[in-house]
């Protein structure tokens, strides 16, 4: 079963151990630091989580495998805000993160007055084109070169999802 709660003491081992992981982090933002500390986690569990929007775990079977998070924006686009998303690479390919995706678009369209969440991904990250799209998100863009990967620059897509 997948359930989304919120960040919690307890969490840090999972977090510095998933947020060490290459495959994991691959795709990521560079804002998360690498490498992934205690002090790193301790922070995002106390105050970071709380400071940029919408933040929760994703637990599968009452166990903790991931963050997903609606990352609130400013001014004219407060409307809106950026999904973000990651899974333990012992849960992949088990449709996890699509559920959670799921769960978490319907919770925040009924519990904010955000009327659009919105995720831009490397063209690299092929899972993550797919989950959006399960999701029900739609792709409304290409951005060329808009990302340097690995000192490469690759495509950014923009999928997002309006309030129903």
């Amino acid at each position: 079963m997948i359930e989304l709660r919120n960040l919690h003491r307890g969490d840090e081992n999972s977090l510095i151990r998933h947020l060490n992981d290459d495959r994991v982090t691959k795709y990521l933002s560079l804002r998360i630091p690498s490498p992934y500390t205690r002090g790193d986690a301790e922070w995002w569990i106390e105050s970071g989580s709380k400071e940029v929007g919408v933040v929760r775990a994703i637990d599968f079977d009452g166990s903790f495998c991931g963050v997903i998070g609606a990352y609130t924006q400013n001014f004219e686009y407060s409307h809106s805000a950026e999904i973000g998303y990651w899974l333990s690479y012992d849960h992949w390919n088990r449709g996890i993160t699509t559920v959670a995706l799921i769960k978490f678009t319907k919770y925040i369209f009924e519990t904010t007055d955000l009327k659009r969440l919105f995720n831009p991904v490397t063209s690299l990250n092929k899972a993550s084109l797919k989950v959006l799209e399960k999701a029900g998100y739609k792709l409304e863009g290409v951005l060329k070169g808009a990302v340097v990967h690995e000192g490469v620059y690759v495509d950014e897509h923009l999928y997002a999802r309006l309030r129903p």
